[in-house]
């Protein structure tokens, strides 16, 4: 039975709600850490030598966050392509009526965020696309994102990844919550409401630093 409910529609959008929680959880903690880098040196590094301080537990964490992002990936695959064989011939004209143009670009802007995933480790965490390749050290975490946004392509490629994440949010916290049950007349206002302003600060929060660093307001 559980394997049934796995593999039904229902249970695909349960996986994507609760891996997307999981994830949007991570995602704020994460904003939120960055922006120890206005503090000066010493906070952010203390902030990373505090977690590896943590040893079993960072490698838990981490273990959890790549299940649930191979889950939520594998969920919005198998329900894009459901949705796509229940209508094999797309419509002539399209002519979005209720649907926001955040929900529109779902699919698009969680392959760009795919694809900015990969880079993002490859740039901070194995250092290969770090210009500091291949003397770059893991535990020098403030000279590492200071070095590293010092390229314009890359300071853009973020930010455009960050407004792709703000729109994956706004659309996404939402319809995590009502896959959820909480698709109520009284609610949804409030939680659109909420999912928009999660939206809003996490990729301003993202979006600073990179701009900050590359216009030289944090050295």
């Amino acid at each position: 039975m559980l394997i049934a409910f796995y593999r039904s529609t229902i249970g695909k959008k349960m996986i994507m709600a609760v891996t997307g929680f999981i994830l949007v959880g991570f995602v704020v903690v994460h904003m939120v850490s960055n922006l120890l880098v206005f503090q000066g040196p010493g906070k952010l590094d203390a902030y990373a030598a505090f977690l590896r301080s943590t040893g079993e537990l960072l490698w838990i964490a981490r273990a959890i966050l790549l299940v649930a992002v191979i889950l939520h990936i594998d969920a919005a695959w198998k329900l894009s392509r459901r949705s796509q064989a229940s209508r094999p011939q797309d419509y002539r004209k399209r002519v979005p009526q209720v649907s926001t143009w955040a929900a529109r670009t779902m699919r698009w802007g969680g392959v760009l965020l795919l694809v900015f995933i990969v880079y993002h480790l490859l740039h901070f965490t194995f250092g290969r696309f770090h210009p500091d390749y291949p003397n770059f050290q893991h535990a020098m975490v403030t000279h590492n994102v200071l070095v590293g946004f010092t390229s314009l392509p890359v300071v853009i490629f973020y930010e455009l990844a960050m407004i792709a994440l703000g729109l994956h949010f706004y659309h996404g916290i939402a319809a995590m919550v009502m896959s959820l049950g909480g698709n109520h007349p009284r609610y949804t206002p409030m939680v659109r409401k909420a999912a928009t302003a999660i939206a809003i600060l996490t990729a301003i929060g993202f979006m600073s630093v990179p701009l900050a660093i590359y216009l030289g307001w944090i050295q």
